[in-house]
């Protein structure tokens, strides 16, 4: 059988004063590893990229020390203007709701949660730990084992649930930001202690659309969860290619 092709946004790193087209290398060795798939980047680039999804058979919107920009979902104040990538939100907001359109499988990751959010009409907090109640999401200081190491439970429902083969996770925690107000047609998956939203579905997608706030990529082939998401998300493409 064909191995899917699964496309995944670079961001835009400034390298020795030049722009690159970069993002971490484990989040293609997760597609390989547990979805048997091959992993390609996608250049930041604006919508022209919107052509990729001819040879696609999935996207993996991944996460980014970047933020989403607050202007778009509509927030003038912005409490992290030195965070963004505008190059990103312009070439990933529109592709995921091209992606959606055609049915194609897409698997969110922590900004690519909030990206899904806000393209499909949503909000975020843009930093929920001054939020009443909630709990600081951010990695904290310490080693890399350390920061993304599991910090609190999430309590699942829905499809995420059948796929993980659990109700209770432990779940690694590295955002700063997080969804607000939940847009139409999302339905929540996964819920934080403190009320955080921590993983959506599309409600009336035709194939599999889930995102997750966590980094299920981190260490993935030793947890049970996180091997089966990416095999179902796997699957999931392996299906649209042969559709």
């Amino acid at each position: 059988m064909m191995r899917p092709i699964i496309g995944i946004p670079a961001c835009t790193k400034i390298i020795a004063e030049l722009a690159q087209h970069a993002t971490p290398a484990r989040y293609g060795a997760a597609l390989i590893a547990c979805a048997d798939a091959v992993p390609v980047l996608i250049p930041p680039e604006g919508e022209r990229m919107i052509a990729l999804l001819d040879r696609l058979d999935g996207i993996l919107f991944n996460g980014s020390p970047s933020n989403v920009e607050p202007s778009r979902y509509g927030v003038a104040e912005d409490a992290t203007p030195e965070d963004h990538d505008p190059a990103r939100d312009a070439t990933t907001l529109p592709m995921i709701r091209a992606a959606l359109d055609r049915g194609m499988p897409i698997l969110g990751i922590c900004r690519g949660m909030q990206e899904l959010n806000v393209a499909l009409g949503g909000t975020l907090y843009q930093e929920v730990h001054h939020v009443a109640g909630r709990l600081d999401h951010r990695a904290g200081a310490g080693s890399r084992e350390t920061r993304y190491g599991a910090k609190h439970p999430v309590a699942l429902t829905g499809k995420l649930a059948e796929i993980s083969g659990a109700e209770t996770i432990m779940v690694n925690s590295l955002h700063g930001q997080a969804i607000d107000r939940l847009a139409p047609g999302l339905i929540i998956e996964a819920m934080a202690p403190d009320g955080t939203i921590e993983a959506v579905r599309v409600a009336e997608a035709a194939g599999f659309a889930l995102a997750v706030q966590w980094h299920p990529e981190w260490r993935v082939a030793e947890f049970a969860d996180r091997a089966r998401l990416f095999a179902a998300f796997g699957d999931a493409c392996r299906a649209y290619r042969g559709s």
